[in-house]
């Protein structure tokens, strides 16, 4: 079987290219490499199943030749991040959106059999039920939630329309090996290791007893790999645990004793809390990694966190200054 993954020199699409290739796939990995790195990529480059390219989504002359008899495109790439889609939202919408359809019209062209696609939580923004289902309204509170939603809309209406046969999942707060850690707002993990590392107090945001729906990303490559197997199509899925844990939590799990508490940022849920019940119902899958096992784990690969930078508080403040300007919590 052949497979493309887009954004595959990404956190959560290098691991997904590494399953693939554990289950025997072929898979063409598709990175303009603007935020993924090929150091995420050693392991794949080592099997002679994988191929890399280096080609931006919105590049679809560049991108149709992969296509040709390709069996399963998993598509993960886009920009993340809430503070830089305020600040760049018609960059946003061009990779978010333009480029999903691109993908979309080259998986219809070339007759795909599955297409699965990285969508997110955030556009329930802060959702009046918990937990919350795929029912809940949409809510998005800013230009990252708000192109994530619409290129899911693509993908559902692209099964409705034009047959394609497509699955959304929304994932909620992925944690693992390889996450980014650019950027003062970034994942809370690599925060969180590279403040570790430096021996420097966590700097929490609020009080640390909000909670998160923490997934592993060995659970969610999982996700991926049975959505396109199983024969569910048009559907939406949310992926997390449905056992939210807090930040302090995190922190305490992390082994860090120390830590700093920065203001809480308007437009940001208490919680995240996904209902599993649909996806646990419709498919095979389950999360299978206890957040504590999953911490475990990173801890004793920590040298693959070496030089990750050790984020001062008043640079994550600073960084965040647009979204005070912008967003409120009763919005």
């Amino acid at each position: 079987m052949k497979a493309i993954v887009t954004g595959a020199a990404g956190f959560i699409g290098s691991h997904l290219s590494d399953l693939l290739l554990e289950k025997g796939f072929n898979v063409i990995g598709i990175d303009d490499l603007s935020s993924g790195s090929l150091q995420n990529l050693k392991e794949a480059m080592l099997n002679k199943k994988f191929t890399f390219e280096k080609i931006s989504i919105l590049e679809s002359d560049k991108l149709e030749t992969f296509f040709k008899n390709t069996d399963y495109v998993y598509h993960l790439a886009g920009k993340a991040d809430i503070v830089p889609s305020i600040n760049a939202p018609s960059e946003y919408h061009d990779v978010n959106v333009t480029g999903t359809l691109n993908i979309l019209e080259l998986s219809k062209k070339f007759n795909i059999k599955k297409l699965v696609y990285a969508a997110s939580s955030s556009c329930y923004g802060i959702p009046q039920n918990y937990p919350t289902t795929e029912n809940e309204n949409i809510s998005p509170r800013y230009p990252y939630a708000l192109t994530k939603f619409l290129a899911e809309e693509y993908i559902l209406h692209w099964n409705k329309v034009y047959k394609l046969p497509t699955i959304s999942l929304r994932l909620f707060n992925v944690y693992g090996t390889r996450s980014r850690t650019s950027g003062a707002y970034g994942a809370v993990l690599g925060t969180f290791l590279g403040q570790k590392l430096a021996q420097k107090p966590a700097t929490i945001v609020g009080t640390g007893e909000q909670t998160r729906d923490f997934i592993n990303v060995y659970d969610v490559c999982n996700a991926f790999y049975i959505a396109s197997k199983e024969a569910r199509i048009g559907e939406v899925y949310n992926i997390g645990t449905g056992n939210p844990q807090s930040i302090n939590t995190l922190v305490n799990l992390l082994n860090i004793n120390e830590k700093t508490f920065i203001p809480k940022r308007p437009g940001e849920p208490d919680t995240t809390h996904a209902d599993i019940s649909k996806v646990t119902n419709d498919t095979s899958w389950r999360p299978l990694i206890s957040l504590k096992e999953g911490i475990a784990n990173i801890l004793k690969q920590s040298e693959l966190w070496e030089g990750t930078k050790a984020w001062e508080p008043s640079e994550i403040e600073k960084e965040t200054q647009n979204w005070f300007k912008y967003l409120k919590d009763d919005q």
